[in-house]
């Protein structure tokens, strides 16, 4: 469970602050402090992160209100204050990365409703709503099918021969059954698509092929948010450039 309890002044000793920003969170117009705090490894300079919270000191009555997200370790913890929600006050993204070989990172936004603060995206809930296929087809093609039924299709040609050869017959026919995977949510960024001073938020997962570093592409999607969640407007996939001379 993430924890809102309500912390009363004073912030709680003999820890790091990694990020400070400032901004209206709570809605009633006076500028608020949000600052994320954690413990780092002692006498190391090590960017692992360990108990990461947030602390929100509330620009009107100094008191602090307390977050700690689910995933509370990492590396490089930042917060992003933005109006993402079009109520002209602030949200509040965490973002930390897991330093794992898939490149995946966590993030969770709170935004201030009655009061408190509630969690409104979250990198676990949006990674198990939105899956995806993988599978190598004949003729140097990679099928992404997306759970909302959505197909994208790769041309893997500029991979080069020698990839090509170990897994494909000369007549272009798979040697055998081939299924990839997309690795949970890696990049999310805050993007003002309208120009209008809310945000929206754009996200990347990397496509991988027959091992995690056989890097295929990227799913892109964008999201806005339609009064109760965030909700897809624009998926693509991306894929990597290769050299014309490696086409067979």
């Amino acid at each position: 469970m993430n924890d809102f309890r309500f912390a009363g002044q004073g912030a709680p000793p003999q820890i790091y602050v990694l990020d400070t920003k400032y901004g209206d969170v709570t809605g009633d117009g006076v500028i608020d402090t949000v600052f994320l705090v954690g413990e780092k490894p002692y006498g190391t300079e090590s960017p692992f992160v360990d108990h990461i919270t947030v602390f929100i000191q509330d620009g009107q009555t100094h008191l602090y209100y307390r977050v700690i997200p689910k995933e509370a370790s990492g590396y490089n913890p930042t917060i992003f204050l933005g109006d993402f929600t079009g109520n002209h006050v602030d949200d509040i993204l965490i973002s930390t990365s897991s330093g794992g070989s898939g490149g995946y990172a966590f993030y969770d936004m709170y935004a201030f409703i009655n009061h408190r603060p509630v969690l409104i995206f979250n990198h676990e809930t949006f990674n198990e709503h939105y899956t995806y296929t993988v599978t190598y087809k004949d003729h140097f093609q990679v099928k992404v099918v997306g759970s909302d039924s959505k197909t994208y299709t790769i041309d893997i040609t500029y991979k080069g021969e020698e990839y090509l050869a170990e897994i494909y017959e000369p007549d272009g026919r798979l040697k055998e059954s081939i299924e990839g995977w997309v690795n949970p949510l890696g990049d999310l960024y805050p993007v003002d698509f309208q120009r209008d001073g809310v945000y929206g938020l754009y996200a990347a997962r990397r496509i991988a092929g027959r091992y995690n570093a056989d890097g295929l592409g990227y799913v892109q999607m964008s999201l806005e948010w339609d009064g109760r969640q965030f909700m897809p407007f624009f998926q693509t996939v991306g894929i990597f450039g290769g050299d014309s001379s490696a086409t067979p």
